[in-house]
């Protein structure tokens, strides 16, 4: 699902040693009590996940944020209400956690999903940069 798209397929590789790098990930990920990573399951395949972040912040009288990341959806169920119904989810996980805000980013070449944020009432207050090492 990670190269379930066109910025993925370049960037996301499963082979040899490259996937032990995934693996380490994902139990690092499982590890970290302010880290939860969620699927979506129908008919027992996995069609969709995202990753929830907790952060402590000593802004907002030091409250924490949620940031979310990495989120997927197979194309073949997308625009059928699953990528909503995902980030509702991970929005109430927030609440429960006492969180201020819920804070995510996207590639800015990635329209579609620009609008689906905006959609969903997220607003693009910020500039992100990046600095790849």
């Amino acid at each position: 699902m990670l190269a379930d798209d066109p910025l993925g397929s370049r960037r996301e590789v499963w082979s040899g040693s490259v996937a032990n790098g995934y693996a380490e990930a994902f139990a690092a990920i499982d590890a970290d009590p302010n880290n939860e990573l969620v699927v979506a399951v129908i008919d027992e395949v996995i069609v969709g996940m995202l990753q929830i972040t907790f952060i402590p912040y000593l802004t907002y009288q030091g409250r924490w944020r949620a940031l979310i990341e990495g989120v997927r959806v197979s194309s073949g169920v997308r625009s059928q209400g699953l990528g909503a119904a995902m980030l509702q989810w991970a929005i109430e996980r927030a609440r429960l956690r006492n969180c201020v805000m819920v804070q995510l980013t996207t590639d800015r070449v990635r329209e579609d999903a620009l609008r689906f944020y905006e959609r969903l009432g997220f607003v693009p207050s910020h500039h992100g940069m990046k600095l790849h090492l």
